[in-house]
């Protein structure tokens, strides 16, 4: 990415204006994970806030490579510390289900080379409606995977990620990687059946065993 590696040298010699360049650069990124992996808007923005400001506490660490794996390791890493927290102590609030109501709002944005975003793009307006509506089932359908599972289709399916960054991103073995990413997309594909009007031809599972011969 244009600049990356020169605001990346600056920050780490401490030019706070370098850092805030990649902030600018990588943040619809980063909130767009840990949405996904929390499922609440304000956890996934302290999560956010509190990725960059760890970033920015060891950039010094940072040895080259990656750059944006790197950050999504450490975002994650801050979902984990979150979800963790929610298992010792659950809320349940009328605040917390208000939200859960907002997330229905909020588009799936992958791009087009990403594996989920499935239908393209449309000029047509109805198309484009079908789209939207695809794109909220598939929300749908992540938010109903397992926590391991969502992750790891979350890096690979939505972000590009290669195996081996998720495997990074996520401190588990590349096999680890493929099964759960096999699964999840079994379990996501599963899930979208019940949309099948939405889904372009060759996601629809059709019926093999009909009876066409004649006895």
């Amino acid at each position: 990415m244009a600049n990356e590696n020169e605001f990346l040298s600056a920050a780490q010699h401490g030019d706070v204006h370098a850092f805030n360049q990649l902030v600018l650069l990588y943040q619809d990124t980063v909130y767009s994970v840990a949405y996904r992996i929390l499922q609440e808007p304000h956890l996934a923005a302290d999560a956010t806030q509190n990725a960059f400001i760890s970033a920015y506490q060891h950039i010094d660490q940072f040895k080259g490579g990656n750059f944006k794996a790197w950050l999504l390791r450490i975002v994650t890493n801050q979902c984990y510390d979150e979800l963790r927290r929610q298992k010792r102590h659950p809320n349940n609030s009328l605040d917390s289900m208000l939200e859960d109501n907002d997330r229905d709002s909020l588009p799936f944005e992958a791009d087009s080379h990403h594996q989920l975003d499935i239908m393209g793009r449309f000029d047509d307006p109805e198309q484009a409606l079908l789209r939207q509506e695809l794109q909220n089932a598939i929300e749908e359908c992540l938010r109903k995977l397992a926590e391991g599972y969502r992750i790891i289709a979350i890096l690979v399916d939505v972000e590009g990620m290669s195996y081996e960054e998720a495997a990074s991103i996520s401190a588990i073995s590349l096999g680890t990687v493929k099964s759960r990413l096999s699964r999840a997309r079994a379990r996501l594909r599963d899930c979208l059946q019940q949309y099948q009007e939405l889904l372009p031809a060759q996601f629809r599972f059709t019926d093999t065993n009909d009876d066409t011969s004649s006895a």
